[in-house]
């Protein structure tokens, strides 16, 4: 079946559709425990994997603990890689099944309906953040010079950047198993260039020129300034507006090459 083309005029944005998608998605949500549970708990079990990993290993004098530095980072992450599965799946399943296809003959703007998948999923990642940094605190004793909170609104606005990202990734997708392909694509190079691997200015220089391009690298920054510093940084706010401001980028091309039904 060949891809249906519609030419209609740009549809304005409606702040009372976009409420009322993010409603929509956080009933089916509520429904789905499977997800839920990946959502909010798989983050905290990979890092309690991590702190058993390290629990044991002695401790090098006046050097910080391995657990209280990686752990900090995959605060960030984790959440980016789960909610990246969960939304460019869920948006895929939306369009294999006609549901995008009936919403979009609505008065609904695209926009309209990925900032609702945005503000759903954006709900689900600030609980998620806050059970993740409660239980590395409460559980695994994760140390961080800086305020928590500072931790947690990271996380979310990592997370966010997965959902946006995983939205956009299911526009190209046909199947429930290409949207998972492309998470090789855009999540894994992230993932080895953000600085957790090895640290950026250790990196050559090309290297390091492609990791300032990528989102991931500047929410890793942002926490790891947290972690060293108790005081806030305006460097670290510029941080947190680049991975939001990209999570926007993606959003608004995920509406710009959102189709109605697969090929």
């Amino acid at each position: 079946m060949t891809a249906t083309t519609h030419h209609a005029t740009p549809r304005a944005l409606n702040p009372r559709l976009t409420a009322t998608t993010a409603a929509r998605v956080l009933r089916q949500l509520r429904h789905d425990r499977r997800t839920i549970a990946m959502m909010l708990l798989l983050p905290s079990l990979l890092l309690g994997l991590l702190y058993l990993i390290w629990k044991d290993l002695p401790s090098v004098p006046g050097q910080p603990n391995p657990f209280d530095q990686v752990g900090l980072t995959m605060i960030a992450v984790f959440p980016f890689v789960v909610m990246f599965l969960v939304t460019s799946i869920a948006m895929l399943r939306e369009r294999t099944s006609g549901t995008l296809e009936r919403l979009l003959t609505t008065p609904i703007a695209r926009l309209d309906l990925l900032l609702g998948y945005g503000a759903a999923f954006g709900i689900a990642a600030a609980l998620q953040a806050v059970i993740t940094v409660t239980v590395a605190r409460t559980v695994y004793g994760l140390e961080v010079a800086g305020s928590l909170w500072l931790v947690v609104l990271i996380a979310v606005v990592d997370a966010v950047l997965g959902v946006a990202l995983g939205l956009l990734a299911s526009a190209f997708a046909r199947s429930e198993f290409q949207a998972v392909q492309f998470m090789p694509v855009i999540v894994l190079p992230q993932f080895f260039l953000c600085g957790l691997l090895v640290p950026r200015d250790q990196m050559a220089g090309w290297l390091h020129a492609i990791s300032d391009v990528l989102p991931l690298t500047w929410a890793v920054d942002a926490l790891q300034q947290v972690g060293r510093s108790a005081t806030e940084t305006g460097t670290m706010w510029r941080d947190v507006g680049i991975v939001a401001g990209a999570a926007l980028l993606a959003l608004a091309l995920g509406a710009a090459t959102l189709r109605r039904r697969t090929s």
